[in-house]
């Protein structure tokens, strides 16, 4: 599974340097893109930086419930025949 993951987001960066370098070769860049879409560098930092101050919270209180919870199941779940990929 970390295998597939790690696969993905390998083709998933790669895929993105090409096209970076494609725009970046017509002189498209961020500023533009951002500029053309009625955004500023300052008003993405501030959404960020909600969405953060948002999520965070919410985040770790939902870490409380589900790890313990999560132990539990794996430290009582039955042997068994274990794969390995």
């Amino acid at each position: 599974m970390v295998h597939s993951l790690l696969r993905t987001l390998v083709k998933v960066a790669v895929a993105s340097l090409i096209v970076g370098t494609i725009l970046a070769h017509f002189g498209i860049t961020a500023d533009v893109l951002l500029k053309e879409s009625g955004l500023s560098v300052e008003r993405v930092t501030e959404t960020v930086r909600e969405l953060f101050a948002w999520a965070l919270p919410n985040l770790l209180l939902g870490a409380l419930v589900i790890v313990p919870i999560w132990l539990l199941v794996y430290l009582f779940r039955p042997p068994g025949p274990r794969s390995n990929e």
